[in-house]
């Protein structure tokens, strides 16, 4: 049998944003099976958080969905609200919640370029700024972690790698880089860590078709110096060593977690 893993986060409270599916799914169960009750938030999925909720309670956790959209200030801070009087405080913040909205440079319409914007960067202002208030009101709690707060901002390899056809999507995930990088900064003093993953090539709705079949995946796997395409739990148990003591020195950092995608593979033999 395998070894459980350990209770690293107990006794901490958790909200992970856009949980319902993907890498958000994998974030929730990984820091509930180490310990933390998780708010399980989604913008339109009630069932798939449901879901979420449902598998974390059958494994003996503590789970509750919330619904608010990222992008609407209000919405946010009535989720914070809501968590703070649930669970009594927080100790984790995963902004997670992300969308693409894909076309080509010169067709791109100035609503795909903002809704991305809206939801992948400014969705990640909002949720950082509810958190940095809560964990500077609360302080550090010896007894249940060395930090007074931990944030995780999910980005991506492509806030390093260019991709066209999908400007609007790169372009946020640039922008949470300095965005985690300068909140990190300013929030270090009040001992509140903040750092990002930035994800590869996941097996997750969002991209299913560049995996789905062999020849895509094929395909896909000459990015992928590793030879295979990532899990979404990979990224999950990263996040729950992440927001643990174990990770205290760290903040301000992207860990890129990727299978050498941002290796550059083309130039391997020289480019």
């Amino acid at each position: 049998m395998p070894t459980p893993p350990s209770l690293r986060l107990a006794g901490q409270h958790a909200l992970v944003t856009g949980a319902s599916s993907g890498i958000g799914v994998a974030v929730a169960k990984a820091l509930a099976a180490h310990g933390a009750s998780v708010i399980v938030n989604y913008g339109h999925d009630t069932d798939g958080a449901n879901a979420v909720v449902k598998d974390i309670t059958d494994a003996g956790g503590q789970a509750l969905a919330y619904q608010a959209d990222v992008s609407q200030e209000a919405q946010v801070q009535a989720m914070f609200q809501q968590a703070i009087e649930h669970f009594g405080g927080l100790d984790i913040v995963v902004s997670n919640a992300g969308l693409q909205v894909d076309a080509p440079f010169v067709d791109m319409t100035l609503a795909q370029w903002q809704k991305v914007i809206d939801v992948n960067l400014t969705g990640q202002f909002l949720v950082l700024r509810e958190a940095a208030r809560q964990f500077m009101k609360q302080g550090v709690r010896p007894d249940v972690s060395k930090a007074a707060g931990k944030i995780i901002c999910m980005s991506s390899v492509h806030e390093v790698i260019p991709w066209a056809g999908h400007v609007n999507y790169a372009t946020s995930k640039g922008g949470i880089m300095q965005l985690m990088k300068s909140v990190a900064q300013e929030l270090a003093p009040h001992k509140i860590r903040v750092n990002s993953i930035g994800p590869g090539a996941i097996k997750t709705p969002i991209n299913h078709d560049a995996w789905a079949t062999p020849e895509a995946e094929a395909k896909l796997l000459t990015l992928i110096p590793y030879d295979r395409v990532g899990e979404p739990e990979d990224i999950g148990q990263l996040a729950a060593w992440l927001v643990s003591d174990e990770a205290d020195y760290i903040t301000g950092q992207t860990i890129f977690i990727d299978g050498g995608m941002t290796l550059y593979p083309g130039f391997a033999t020289g480019g």
